[in-house]
């Protein structure tokens, strides 16, 4: 039975639709493969999603002990967090509504056959 090996980051500071192109880099590829493009994306969120999946294969060694050789990343998505909305000042005395975004990644690891 494969096990299925999951990681969360959470309000990650940049926009979901940001983090998606990073994402979908990395899907369906091999885990060592993922890092590796991963540490050549100057994207900044690269190096967060880099580190999520490298956390998500420390745990499928330690605790189920699989090999890194052996893992695959199943699933990966990028979901919108809660936006903070900032007001800043705009022409004519108005108020600009600054969105700040965030986003939410999930990756899932899962044993090649």
């Amino acid at each position: 039975m494969a096990h299925e090996i999951i990681a969360k980051l959470s309000n990650h500071d940049a926009s979901a639709q940001k983090t998606r192109l990073v994402v979908n880099l990395v899907r369906g590829k091999r885990v060592v493969d993922a890092l590796n493009i991963l540490s050549i994306t100057p994207n900044k969120s690269a190096a967060p999603v880099r580190k999520l999946i490298y956390s998500a294969m420390s745990n499928a060694e330690e605790n189920f002990g699989v090999s890194r050789d052996d893992l695959l990343v199943f699933k990966i998505f990028a979901d919108e967090a809660p936006t903070r909305k900032w007001r800043s000042f705009g022409a004519r005395g108005r108020f600009k509504p600054q969105l700040r975004r965030k986003s939410h990644v999930t990756v899932v690891l899962r044993e090649i056959e």
